[in-house]
């Protein structure tokens, strides 16, 4: 039944996103309409979250600014965190993520569009990548990032050390970092061989933002602990709590 589930939800994905595909396009072709494709993305992931029974649950311990600029940063455990991103935070936000997601038909030609892309087997990727962030939030944009780099499996799943990308850019551009803790991504879909999708309700804290206001590159390091503390503490206050 747990296979069944799972290829009902991937067949329910493409399908929904081969339906909203055209709409996409369109809304690429011209960077003011570039919001228009953001919020065809959210109504992608309110839909399939829906479709696949998974309601989704957010603590607001702070509500962002809808005009508002901030570097959102997250725990990042499981692939489908990408998609819950879109349905936790309603700012229109650029992804730092992998340039491979380019290759996959039609959602590459979206991600290359509207993204920030990483190619780690480029030795300026990182620099670009970084540099065109920087110019993302100077335009008012939002960006959305995994600081850890990457999904590092474990079992149980636990933060790995934050990059300095995402301090670095908040600091250059004074904006908030805004911490969010997202609780069990890992349970609805795990980073194992076998892909299975399980049905659990998702659940994220979006926490109070850090000021960057005055800050300096020094600073950095500081900022980079500080986010992992507080993200950090949710997940382990969660591992406290029976299932």
């Amino acid at each position: 039944m747990q296979l069944l589930y799972t290829a009902y939800c991937a067949v329910y994905l493409v399908l929904l996103y081969l339906l909203l595909f055209p709409l996409q396009f369109l809304f690429l072709q011209r960077e003011a309409w570039k919001p228009l494709a953001h919020r065809v993305n959210r109504i992608w992931g309110r839909l399939f979250f829906f479709g696949a029974g998974i309601p989704v649950r957010i603590e607001h311990r702070f509500r962002p600014d809808p005009r508002g600029t901030y570097v959102f940063c997250a725990n990042h455990f499981s692939y489908i965190d990408i998609a819950a991103m879109g349905v936790v935070v309603d700012n229109f936000f650029a992804f730092v993520g992998k340039s491979e997601v380019k290759h996959i038909p039609l959602l590459g030609y979206m991600f290359a569009k509207l993204h920030v892309q990483v190619d780690r087997s480029q030795p300026n990727s990182r620099a670009y990548s970084l540099a065109k962030s920087i110019r993302t939030l100077a335009g008012g944009r939002s960006i959305m990032i995994f600081p850890e780099g990457g999904i590092r499996a474990a079992h149980p799943p636990t933060m790995e050390s934050f990059k300095d990308g995402a301090f670095i850019m908040a600091i250059q551009q004074q904006v908030p970092i805004v911490p969010i803790s997202l609780l069990n991504n890992h349970q609805i879909l795990p980073d194992t061989p076998k892909v299975r999708l399980y049905r659990h309700p998702l659940r994220a804290v979006i926490h109070p933002p850090i000021d960057t206001k005055g800050m300096t590159q020094t600073d950095v390091e500081r900022l980079k602990q500080e986010t992992y503390r507080i993200i950090n503490a949710e997940l382990t206050k969660e591992k406290q709590i029976p299932a």
